[in-house]
């Protein structure tokens, strides 16, 4: 009996080494899930700067209610000069972030990601750079 067992419990610690180390995925970055809400790309807000990484955000997903000449709610973030006032007042995080007493932005949309809200957040943190 323990001529047979031996040699099953070797063989099943063999399978179970191989189908552990069989994994599809061939580095860590390739198994992390996507919580950037960038399409897999990390969040960087070290290197962030104004036209590159804010002012595209607030394109993508303002523009349409205020820039290009509308002003919703008497809003406009057509320029780098009107956004620094929305950030320096604190309305530009309380709105994105979904503050208790601010409305929700963008208006009828989802909630910005995490990564997008962290770039503004840094930008603002820095200073509001028009860099």
């Amino acid at each position: 009996m323990k001529k047979v067992l031996l040699p099953l419990a070797a063989m099943i610690i063999v399978c179970n080494l191989m189908m552990v180390s069989s994994c599809s995925k061939s580095n860590e970055a390739d198994l992390a899930a996507d919580t950037t809400g960038t399409g897999g790309s990390s969040c960087d807000t070290v290197n962030m700067k104004y036209a590159t990484n804010v002012q595209p955000i607030i394109s993508s997903y303002c523009y349409g209610c205020h820039g290009n000449g509308s002003a919703s709610g008497g809003i406009s973030l057509d320029s780098y000069a009107s956004l620094k006032t929305q950030a320096d007042n604190g309305n530009l995080i309380a709105v994105i972030t979904h503050a208790a007493g601010y409305p929700a932005m963008p208006q009828g949309a989802a909630k910005l990601s995490d990564c997008n809200i962290n770039i503004i957040k840094d930008w603002i943190n820095r200073g509001t750079q028009n860099n």
